[in-house]
């Protein structure tokens, strides 16, 4: 049976998409394409031929965003690289927090709140506005927790690498199953496969902070519950991390032929 919670979710995402596509559709093919790439490492300019000194390194320029349907964050996503330069800890923060804090997340959790709030899901809340902030300050802090979790806190402790990196080529097949094996599979910070335990680790102490503002009943299988939800909604972004790029073109040449 599917999780009620992720199917709920996805009717959420369906709907903002639908918007943003509607809305953007005239723009589209105006835009420049533009490549996901993670923060730039800083590194040490040659030595000016006068003074045989290196000149100040300039901070490190923001990630570009090549956003997912034009809408979705996507800035831990990393297209045509077989490795790159390990992010610091504060670049890895830095990188979740423009995501969670990211205008069109905070316009995510309305539709998805006012889903759940349509749907009468978890009666505790009740109805009315109060019942809709105690619904969208839930799943903001869900998300908040879970990407913080397994995007920054784990990541850091464990020197992991929190990005994605695409195959961009290859059967389809072989890529959705390369996708779907990464909430498995992850990097370290030295390039070595590993297994992912930011995923698991992340998304479990997530759920069980989630017991703090939830209202009840808190048991084992609603910690469970939490926890393999936030990891299918992973998965299922790591797909539109690997296909984005592919449907991007598709868009881009349908436009072109209006």
């Amino acid at each position: 049976m599917i999780n009620r919670n992720l199917w709920l979710r996805g009717c959420a995402l369906a709907v903002l998409l639908i918007c943003t596509l509607g809305l953007s559709h005239p723009l589209r093919a105006e835009q420049p394409e533009q490549s996901s790439t993670t923060p730039q490492i800083q590194t040490t300019p040659a030595a000016d031929p006068e003074t045989g000194q290196g000149q100040p390194t300039p901070p490190p320029r923001p990630p570009k965003d090549d956003r997912i349907f034009f809408a979705l964050p996507n800035y831990a996503t990393v297209e045509n690289a077989a490795s790159l330069p390990p992010l610091t800890t504060t670049q890895k923060f830095k990188i979740v927090a423009m995501g969670v804090f990211d205008p069109v997340e905070f316009a995510f959790i309305g539709v998805e709140s006012g889903v759940n709030q349509a749907y009468d899901t978890n009666p505790t809340y009740g109805q009315g506005l109060i019942g809709y902030s105690k619904r969208y300050g839930t799943a903001f802090a869900d998300i908040a927790s879970g990407n913080f979790m397994t995007g920054a806190v784990f990541p850091s402790l464990l020197r992991q690498d929190p990005r994605y990196y695409q195959m961009g080529k290859g059967k389809l097949l072989h890529r959705a199953g390369h996708a779907a094996m990464r909430v498995l599979i992850t990097r370290s910070d030295s390039g070595k496969s590993q297994f992912n335990f930011s995923e698991f680790l992340g998304n479990g102490v997530a759920a069980g902070i989630s017991n703090v503002y939830h209202p009840g009943p808190r048991t084992l299988g609603s910690n469970v519950n939490v926890c393999v939800t936030q990891t299918a909604l992973d998965a299922f972004a790591y797909e539109l991390k690997e296909f984005w790029p592919d449907i991007h073109r598709l868009l881009k040449h349908g436009n072109h032929n209006m």
